[in-house]
């Protein structure tokens, strides 16, 4: 199943996007996409409902983020072989954690605005990780009971604020606008290797990332039976696993940031597209 959240912000309603393309209502199912609707016994509601019977809804709208009411939205940093490789960076030895701020979250098309005082702002398309079981000291070999599925992410990053600022990288992750999320929530029966899917994103029509989750260094059971040893997980938390090589930082001979006027796009397979305009800040 592939879950959405379609409106004006704040006032977005629960949908699902029917196998003919169009979006339908999950009002009546559903109070949201988060927490109870992503458990095991919320999904087999979905599923159990003849989703062609349901309302269509204006394929126009506003595509929200895919996930209402995020406890947590959690990183793991230089999980990418090639992209450590890139930035002069060791392989870690064990995952790099690090969290994005809950106020961050956008819809996967909404603008991003670049903070006040930015000098260095940065790109990273993402797979994340959609908990759907509580997860607490969970090993390996259970840790896919606790998925939900997966999202696209854009894991937008101002590169001075993370490391030349002092203190951990969450400065430079979590400003406004720098998490945008979707377009949905693709149930994890639809993602048959999450370990192998092409991703790519794209600044101005130039092609910057061209990966893929083939080269992630901790996988996805790895990381969610990892985070659940320090943090209980909860439905509705999610995990960004990560980014491929091509980050703007990376550029040689020199880097290149994101600036206004600027539009990234990006997708994984399997998981759709977003598109962002970025804007500067006013205020």
């Amino acid at each position: 199943m592939k879950l959405l959240r379609v409106g004006a912000k704040g006032t977005e309603k629960p949908a699902i996007l029917a196998e003919d393309g169009s979006i339908r209502d999950l009002s009546g199912i559903v109070a949201d996409i988060g927490g109870q609707a992503l458990t095991p016994e919320g999904l087999a509601k979905i599923r159990a409902t003849d989703i062609n019977a349901l309302p269509q809804l204006d394929a126009g709208q506003r595509i929200g983020p895919c996930v209402a009411n995020v406890g947590k939205f959690i990183c793991i940093g230089l999980n990418y072989a090639d992209h450590a490789a890139e930035t002069g960076a060791k392989i870690p030895e064990e995952p790099i954690i690090f969290m994005k701020a809950t106020s961050a979250i956008i819809g996967p098309n909404d603008d991003v605005i670049i903070p006040k005082n930015a000098i260095k702002p940065d790109w990273e398309v993402e797979l994340g990780i959609v908990i759907g079981k509580e997860a607490r000291y969970v090993d390996e070999a259970d840790a896919l009971d606790h998925v939900a599925g997966y999202c696209l992410i854009n894991d937008v990053s101002e590169r001075h604020f993370q490391t030349e600022r002092g203190g951990t990288w969450d400065k430079g992750k979590g400003c406004d606008t720098f998490g945008p999320i979707g377009p949905w929530v693709v149930t994890k029966d639809e993602v048959a290797d999450p370990k192998n899917l092409k991703m790519w994103l794209e600044v101005d029509g130039k092609r910057y990332q061209d990966g893929s989750t083939a080269t992630m260094i901790f996988g996805v059971e790895t990381v969610v039976s990892y985070v659940s040893q320090f943090m209980s997980l909860q439905p509705g938390d999610i995990i960004s696993t990560g980014t491929p090589p091509g980050v703007g930082m990376g550029v040689k001979p020199e880097p290149v940031w994101l600036k206004p006027g600027n539009v990234m796009r990006l997708g994984i397979e399997g998981l759709g597209e977003q598109t962002q305009n970025v804007k500067a800040y006013e205020g």
